[in-house]
This record gives structure tokens, sequence and C-alpha cells, in this order.
């Protein structure tokens, strides 16, 4: 600040002197002209081009309007009688003087007003130079980390002061903590005593802050505030476009990885289709050939019963990848709801022929429009994730009813329930139980993954809950009505 004000005193000294000598040397030149015998507008014509140059040499226009009634006063006072006076004579100069302050004046108010464009067009160049250059060098940035080092590199040699950028998330350091120590001052930026901070706003959040020296931001003009903003709007917006592009490249890497994952478990599952078939097949065959207390009647159930859990596997993990794929089509149609529970029943029965199952169906028909196959397959699901959490002493049941325009399907159980660390993430691809019990069948977390799947594609809903009398409950709707678009 010294600095800058010890700068401006040279600045006004040296207008002060500079309009001094051209007087001086405008009535020097007069004084010769009048010896010379030159007539008095050439000598008026001098001190015009006095007031004229040192307009276009000062710094203000309070120079060139003082030099203008100097000039006047000096005409007067050297060139005109009664000599070395101020009074005037002949009333024929109160006309010069007036003609000549008013184009003294008019001259250096149009000069200063030039030279001022001709200092905003060159700041303004400049301005412009120093974003073209910023944007230029940040356009080549590969890093947040670089971006900051560009900026304050630019910042640094347009302002001659000491910068420091911090990102938010680059440096760990809490948004909230670190706004609530800050002061507003202008409304231009922040400040923590020492430092003037301004924040850097992306699209979406703010995604760092500033920071220079306090003495240099309060020297800031209103133009110089401006090139900085505009500086970090194009430092906010490299910052955008990099997270951008770094969302977009991780999305397409895990869309390529989820296209193998489906790709492989595609093959594997075509791969094992053909060889449980026969395993299964085989295993009948040795079950159905054998007493039931011949040693080799449980171990062929114990096959057939490995067998078609994998087979029931495979099956999961086609269908679940046809349907994140998209090639797998609905085909609805109204379906009698009796009938669909019927079919999912018959599979469970095959499966665990032992286990009773309570319905509750609406005495009236029905319909729901559905894809039978699918929804079949849902149902069976829910029922086999009942049994499998559920002793075999315990109740399961299956209810369906109409609430307004969806119909509600409903499996419960008596097990134990869900844990509430899992109940949010049952749903996921892969998920099992934390908390499984010890006589649990095993499972890789496909099937509710498929039941979500079906029934999202149907434009229905899904979601599991715990019982408040012991147990889990497991609620999917259908809308009665079909989309016009599906």
């Amino acid at each position: 600040m010294r600095k800058d004000r010890k700068q401006r005193m040279i600045r006004h000294l040296y207008s002060a002197l500079l309009s001094i000598v051209l007087i001086a040397a405008a009535t020097a030149v007069g004084t010769l002209f009048r010896a010379a015998g030159f007539p008095e507008t050439n000598i008026v014509i001098i001190y015009m081009l006095a007031v004229l140059l040192c307009a276009r040499f000062t710094t203000g226009f309070v120079y060139g309007l003082a030099v203008s009634v100097i000039a006047t006063a000096a005409f007067n006072f050297f060139f005109t009688a009664p000599y070395h006076s101020l009074q005037v004579y002949d009333p024929d100069y109160l006309v010069t003087f007036a003609v000549m302050t008013t184009v003294s004046l008019l001259t250096s108010a149009l000069t200063s007003r030039v030279k001022k464009s001709v200092l905003e067009i060159a700041l303004r160049e400049k301005e412009t130079q120093a974003l073209y250059v910023l944007t230029n060098r940040l356009s080549e940035t590969e890093s947040t980390e670089e971006i900051a080092r560009v900026t304050v590199e630019s910042i640094r040699d347009v302002f001659q002061t000491r910068a420091e950028l911090i990102w938010f998330d680059d440096s760990g350091i809490s948004e909230t903590a670190l706004m609530q120590r800050l002061e507003d001052t202008d409304g231009d930026c922040l400040t923590d005593g020492e430092n003037c901070i301004w924040p850097i706003n992306g699209r979406e959040s703010r995604l760092g802050l500033l920071r220079i020296p306090a003495e240099a931001g309060q020297q800031l003009g209103k133009n110089q505030k401006k090139l900085l903003w505009s500086m970090l709007e194009c430092a906010a917006l490299a910052v955008d476009q990099f997270r951008a592009a770094q969302e977009r490249l991780r999305y397409r890497e895990e869309s390529e990885h989820e296209r193998y994952r489906g790709n492989l478990l595609r093959a594997i599952s075509h791969d094992l289709r053909t060889p449980l078939s026969g395993i299964m097949g085989t295993s009948e065959m040795i079950r159905d050939m054998s007493q039931e207390d011949d040693p080799r009647h449980a171990l062929a159930q114990g096959i057939w019963d490995d067998a078609d859990w994998l087979r029931s596997l495979v099956e999961n993990i086609l269908n679940l990848t046809r349907l994140e794929d998209g090639r797998l089509v609905l085909q609805k149609q109204p379906e009698a709801v009796e009938e669909i529970i019927a079919n999912a029943l018959e599979h469970i029965a095959k499966r665990a022929p032992e286990r009773e199952i309570g319905v509750d169906i609406p005495e009236d028909l029905l319909l729901v429009p559905m894809d039978a196959r699918l929804i079949v397959q849902v149902l069976v699901n829910l029922l086999d994730n009942a049994i499998k959490h559920t002793a075999p002493e315990r109740e399961i049941r299956i209810a369906v009813q109409r609430d307004g325009t969806d119909a509600v399907f409903c499996v419960a159980d008596r097990g134990d329930g869900i844990s509430p660390e899992d109940l949010p993430y049952i749903f996921r691809t892969f998920y099992t139980s934390r908390h499984n019990r010890a006589d649990a069948k095993r499972g890789i977390g496909l099937g509710l993954a498929i039941c979500d799947a079906i029934v999202k594609a149907h434009g229905g809903t899904i979601r599991a809950e715990n019982r408040t009398d012991g147990g889990a409950l497991f609620r999917f709707t259908l809308p009665m009505e079909v989309a016009e678009n599906a």
C-alpha cells in the first residue's frame, strides 16, 4: 500500500511540474513571437497547444482544466494591455479570453476522454490476453492439481501477488468448517484476517477457494476484480469439465465391465445347462431304480438336489443378464391371479414337497396384465427364499389383493426376519446376508435381484420389511392397466 501511495504522489508531482513547464514554455515562445511581430492569435494557439499537451501527458482531467484557466490568465498577464496585470482595458479581449478558455477546456476534455478510452482498450486487451493464455494453458491440464497450479501462476503474473488455490475434494478440508471462520467484507470476497478469499463456484457446488494476501486484495480495483472473477470462472469450468470427463470415463469402464461380466455369465450358464440336465436325468434314474433304504437312493437324491439348485442358479443368471441387457421382452396379457399362484406352488412343491404354504386370494376373478412366466419366477424366488429362512414347522403364506389400480402380492414367513444391516441391500445383485443361520441353504444373491428387475420392468414396485410379530414380508405391486408404451 505504501508503494502505491508513493507511486501516486510521484505521478501527481510529475503532472504538476509538467503543467508548470508547459505554461512557462508557452509564455516564452509567446514572448519571442511578440518580439518577432507575430499577431496575438499565434500566441493564443501556442497556449492552446500547451493545454493539449498537458491533457495528453498528465494524469486525470484536473490538470488540463487548471492549465486551461492558467493559460488564459497568463495570456492576459503577459500579452494584453496593461501588461503584467490582470486588468482588461479593451472589451474585445473578454471575448478572446472566453473563446480561448472554452476551446482549451473542450480540447482538454476531449483529449482526456480519448486518453481514457485508449487506456481502457489497452486494459481490456491485456485482460483478454490474460484470459486467452489462461484458457489455452487450462485446456492442456490433466488433473485438478495442474489446474490449480496454472491458475495460481496466471494470477501471480497478472496481479503480481502471492496466491493459493484449494480444492475442497482434493485437500480434504471441510467446506462448512472453513466457511464458518470467514467474514464477509465488501461482497466481493471473504477474509480470515490475513487473506482475502474468493470462492470458486462450479455448476452444481462450490469447488474451492482462492487466497491472496489481504493487503493485495484490498488494493484491487473494480476492473481487476472482474478479471480475477473471470479467471476463477475459467478455472471452475476447467474443473467441471475434467470431473465430467472422469465421470464419463468411469461410466464407460463400468459399462465395459458389466458387459464383460454379462458375457462371461451367459457363456458359463449356457455351458452348464447341458451337463446339468444329464446329471439330473441320471441321478433321477438311479433314485427310481433303488429302494429308499438303499444308500444309493439317498446319494442319488442328494445329487439331484444339488444339480437342481445349480440349474435354478443358471436360469437366474441367464434371466438376469437378459434383463440387464434389455433383451428380455415382456409378453403382457391379462392373467388370472389364482392360476399364477397355482403354477408357482407347483414349482415349489417339486423342490420342497413337505412344505405347506397358505394362500389368500380374492373370491372374485382378478385379472392382472403381466408376463405370466416372469411373475411365476418372482413368486417362486420369493417362496424359495422364505423356505430357506423359515423352519419347517413355521408358517409361510402368499396373499393377493387389489389396492386401487394395483394388484398387491405378499409373501410372508415366520422366520428370523431380515437383519437391519441387510434390509437396504437385499435387492442388490450378488448381495447375500451377513447373518445367515448355520443350517441355512446356500445362495449367491441373485433371486431377489431378479425379482426386483422383473417387477420394475412391469412398472411395479417391490420392497421388504420385517413383520412386527416375527418373520419377513415381501410385497410387490403390479399395475392393473397396461401402459400405452408397454
